[in-house]
């Protein structure tokens, strides 16, 4: 009797089908990547420790070297996959500029990143230094801020032992950082010698970054009533304003240049397009002069009227109505495009059937042409309002999130927006350059859309679509 040994199963060159063979290509090729860049970032680290000089960008040219090498590889192993390799570069960008800012913004929110605490050495604390002659012992001459070294250096454990001291030159265009052995006194012993050519000034401490939990979110609703909610109530009152206003003057004028006969459409068409061919960047900056209460043309034109000078960007309230109205501005046109193209699906037997049964253009209107737009407007309406929930732009060229208002914080004033209380958090000097924080508000921001987003679905009857 003889036995036959099973064959080995055969590689394929057909890939699975269906979502179940397009996620198993994406796992394949994300694997691959991530190996490629595990590879790239040891031979760099190995690189920087043996050549302190070397570029940082080794680690690029490691990851692509890699990839070279481990493509064939992986085709052989697994056929199939070479057909599925264009999704490489996509897949890359989506890892680089969506997945890991989004893994970066969750870690960053439960720390103490900021200005402060960096992770580089601390320039205002630095103190003057003496070593000793065997180059391992520094005796620091004060602990500024602080009452012992431990403090100072803001130590893990009461003996510092592996923490870091920062020796600087006299030039401080080097600073060395060296590992701890212990700590008597004034006196830090290093685990090892410093370099002979080294020659030591002062010393100071690294700010480090660590974990601070739930410390920003508690933060951030301690203060609610001056920044959070404020911000919150006007950025949803400009998000839903700046929908209603624009939905009605895009709807109405686009009515109206519809009409065929209406003499002359096209050129009126063209003029109304131009303030949303024109750059945001320029249209906003020429409101900024347009509305100067001093010599701007609205209050010029006002006080011709025998009105008093309007505060549009000085006053909390005027700031507010200014935005909305520049807004209008920018956004009516692409309104009024989408009016237009929604008008041109429907069947003019329609309007014939109903001027014949003596329907006035009016009832028109109101049977015909309002229940027929209101399929193709409530995408538009929805993916508008959360486009202008996170309007940056306009506040921070209208207004720079001003006027101050009394009562609020200094990164959250009368016509921030969430977003724009974010940015000035993280990157204006009167944040503090907390990243943390702002970190902390970008999760709730992320939140609050994904609430209210789920509620425009459910009021415009998405699932319900999506179900049939």
């Amino acid at each position: 009797m003889t036995t036959s040994l099973p064959l080995p199963a055969k590689r394929t060159n057909v890939p699975p089908e269906g979502t179940r063979g397009v996620l198993i290509a994406i796992l394949v090729l994300t694997v691959l990547l991530g190996g490629a860049a595990l590879i790239g970032w040891l031979l760099a680290s190995a690189t920087a420790r043996a050549l302190p000089d070397a570029p940082p960008y080794m680690i690029l040219v490691y990851t692509l070297g890699a990839l070279l090498v481990l493509m064939p590889i992986t085709g052989r192993l697994v056929p199939w996959i070479a057909n599925w390799f264009y999704l490489f570069p996509a897949l890359v960008f989506l890892i680089a500029f969506t997945v890991l800012p989004i893994i970066l913004t969750v870690n960053y929110a439960f720390t103490n990143y900021s200005g402060q605490n960096s992770g580089n050495p601390d320039s205002g604390v630095r103190t003057a230094a003496t070593l000793s002659a065997d180059r391992r012992v520094v005796t620091l001459s004060e602990t500024p801020e602080a009452d012992s070294v431990q403090a100072y250096l803001r130590c893990r454990t009461a003996t510092c032992v592996g923490d870091t001291l920062v020796l600087l030159d006299e030039d401080a265009s080097s600073p060395v950082r060296a590992r701890i052995a212990s700590v008597q006194g004034n006196n830090v012993t290093l685990t090892a010698p410093v370099a002979a050519g080294f020659a030591l000034a002062d010393v100071t401490r690294i700010n480090r970054i660590e974990r601070v939990g739930l410390a920003n979110f508690q933060e951030i609703f301690s203060k609610a009533s001056s920044a959070l909610w404020p911000v919150f109530l006007w950025t949803v009152i400009f998000a839903f304003s700046t929908v209603v206003i624009n939905g009605l003057a895009g709807l109405i004028l686009g009515i109206l240049l519809y009409n065929k006969r209406l003499k002359g459409r096209n050129i009126y068409r063209t003029l109304l397009f131009l303030p949303w061919a024109i750059p945001a960047v320029i249209s906003v900056q020429m409101w900024v002069a347009l509305y100067n209460q001093q010599f701007g043309i609205v209050n010029k034109a006002l006080g011709l009227l025998g009105f008093a000078a309007v505060p549009w960007l000085n006053d909390p309230l005027w700031a507010k109505v200014s935005i909305l109205l520049v807004n209008l501005w920018l956004g009516f046109p692409y309104m009024m495009t989408a009016t237009i193209s929604a008008l041109a699906t429907i069947n003019e037997d329609l309007y014939e059937a109903a001027s014949i049964d003596g329907a006035s253009r009016w009832q028109q209107i109101q049977s015909i042409t309002l229940p027929l737009l209101r399929t193709a407007f409530t995408p538009i309406l929805l993916s508008g309002f959360a486009f202008n929930f996170n309007n940056f732009g306009i506040i921070y060229l209208l207004t720079a999130g001003g006027p101050a208002q009394e009562g609020r914080e200094s990164t959250a004033q009368s016509t921030d927006i969430l977003l724009s209380w974010g940015y000035n958090t993280a990157f204006a000097s009167a944040g503090g350059q907390n990243y943390s924080l702002a970190s902390a508000i970008a999760l709730i921001i992320f939140f609050l859309t994904l609430a209210i987003s789920l509620v425009n679905f459910k009021a415009a009857g998405v699932f319900e679509e999506a179900r049939k």
